[in-house]
């Protein structure tokens, strides 16, 4: 209130003051007149007058604006008086609640201890009554909790590893029924496109003649001829009771197609003797050499395969004339080659140097008899010689297993060359070899503990092991084809696969009287 009526004050003196200094403005304007003009007193009254008006009308302007102003103070701290009495209010009710819930806290605090003491009581209880439990249980069993414990985990042990061979049993079971079914179908559709020949060379050629009668002047004077002829080509003339045949022998092919040529020259000139057998050797030995290089120049077109060394092409060349099991080389490279690449393009796999790899997998037989050692591995050092990409080496050197196969590119070599030396009619065998081979099958599973039968079936392409059921469980028998197989691939050599089959049957017999 105080300052409000000093507020006031000082408006009014702030109007007096104006008033003032109007006035004295008016006053310097009326000297100002009565020094211009004569009636100088009339002018100062009538200021003086005017001055008067101005000051009163000012002072009651002022205590106007004052009484207004200390009005709206006084409302304001009015309102200020409500506000502060609402929030005294609001803060004692929540002075109110928070006692409230600090007493609740305490209440729940002092249950939870309370609650605290009965569980560890109770757990107490529990660990003694345990205790008494295991004492009786100890004494009823004969037997103490740690040796228990042992036998439990024991047999826990034997369940898990029984489950454990179950499972991976069922899913080996489950991936090798996945896996035989892609591989019989990307076989099956690779060997449909296959055309291949029936084997029919043999390590003898015959030579028609046109009569008996140059059966003797083959032989010569005194055998002459026919000594100097095998003396030339490295080869047997065999001359016998054969009307109009003469056979030409020797186990290695290029020597023997040397000689044939020879012979067949000589029986068409009609001359025969030392000068004429050495001339005409040398003519066919010209040939061959030339049947050589148009043959691996052949290989390389029929499969697709361009600039490759020319030694490696006449080495290629030279199995035209080599043979396994019958089977004529250079054209099992062929068709390794595309059987590999259709393997290749079957499994989304660049094909170009899988079918390169396949057409070299056997060219270590060209020269098998002049170095030793396996003629995958010397293969291999052949074409690493000649600056073949290391790819196509190792698809090589690991087609018979020596080096442990790392690529898919070996792998696709092996299966094309299995397919092309296991497809009917690709391969002969002798009885002997077939039954020794047999043989040696049956002997093998025979060695394993618990077999009693073994049968060699299907031209030793499946092996069917029967084992007494009570030395041999079901699982047992699961691991025991596992090893036959693996033991037939360490100690035999055989084209395509062999099925291992275990058979466990067991019998319960009994009579009634």
């Amino acid at each position: 209130m105080t300052d409000t009526v000093a507020i006031a004050l000082a408006v009014l003196g702030a109007a007096i003051g104006l008033g003032f200094g109007y006035l004295l403005a008016k006053l310097a304007l009326a000297r100002k007149r009565e020094r211009e003009a004569v009636s100088a007193e009339d002018t100062v009254a009538l200021a003086r007058i005017e001055a008067q008006k101005i000051l009163a009308k000012a002072e009651d302007e002022g205590r106007a604006k004052a009484e207004t102003y200390r009005e709206k103070e006084e409302a304001a701290l009015d309102h200020r008086k409500v506000e502060a009495a609402n929030m005294e209010s609001r803060l004692t009710q929540r002075e109110e609640t928070l006692e409230q819930r600090a007493s609740n806290l305490a209440q729940r605090e002092k249950l939870l201890i309370d609650r605290e003491d009965e569980v560890t009581t109770t757990r107490g209880d529990l660990e003694r009554l345990k205790e008494e439990a295991r004492n009786q249980l100890e004494k009823l069993a004969g037997i103490d909790v740690a040796a228990a414990k042992s036998e439990l985990l024991e047999q826990v042990e034997d369940e898990a590893r029984r489950d454990a061979m179950i499972l991976v049993r069922d899913m080996e079971v489950k991936a090798r029924e996945e896996a035989d079914r892609r591989a019989r179908r990307i076989l099956a559709t690779t060997i449909q496109r296959l055309a291949g020949e029936v084997v029919t060379e043999t390590t003898v050629s015959v030579i028609e003649l046109p009569s008996d009668e140059m059966k003797g002047r083959i032989i010569g004077r005194e055998g002459r001829n026919i000594r100097h002829l095998e003396s030339v080509t490295g080869t047997s003339l065999i001359v016998d009771d054969t009307p109009e045949a003469v056979s030409v022998s020797s186990f290695d092919p290029v020597r023997r197609e040397v000689a044939r040529l020879t012979v067949e020259r000589l029986v068409a000139d009609g001359r025969i003797h030392p000068a004429s057998i050495e001339e005409s050797y040398e003519k066919a030995k010209d040939e061959v050499e030339l049947s050589i290089r148009d043959a691996g120049e052949w290989a390389l077109v029929e499969v697709g395969v361009s600039r490759m060394h020319p030694e490696l092409i006449t080495l290629m060349g030279r199995l035209k004339y080599r043979t396994s099991y019958g089977q004529n080389v250079l054209n099992h490279l062929v068709e390794t080659a595309n059987i590999a690449s259709m393997l290749a393009s079957e499994l989304g796999v660049d094909p170009v140097p899988i079918k390169r790899a396949a057409l070299l997998h056997d060219i270590g037989k060209a020269v098998t008899h002049e170095v030793e050692g396996s003629h995958a591995l010397i293969g291999a050092e052949i074409a690493r010689r000649f600056e073949e990409d290391p790819a196509v080496v190792h698809g090589i050197e690991a087609h018979h297993n020596e080096v442990e196969p790392r690529t898919v590119l070996a792998v696709i070599v092996q299966a094309a060359d299995a397919v092309s030396a296991a497809r009917p009619g690709a391969r002969r065998e002798t009885l002997e070899g077939y039954v020794k081979r047999l043989e040696r099958l049956e002997s093998i599973a025979l060695e394993f503990d618990g077999v009693e039968e073994v049968f060699a079936l299907q031209a030793g392409r499946e092996v069917r092991v029967v084992v007494d059921p009570g030395n041999v469980t079901d699982l047992a028998a699961r691991e025991l084809s596992r090893q036959i197989a693996r033991k037939l691939e360490e100690d035999l050599q055989y084209p395509g696969q062999i099925q291992v089959t275990v058979i466990r049957e067991f019998r319960a017999t009994d009579f009634a009287r």
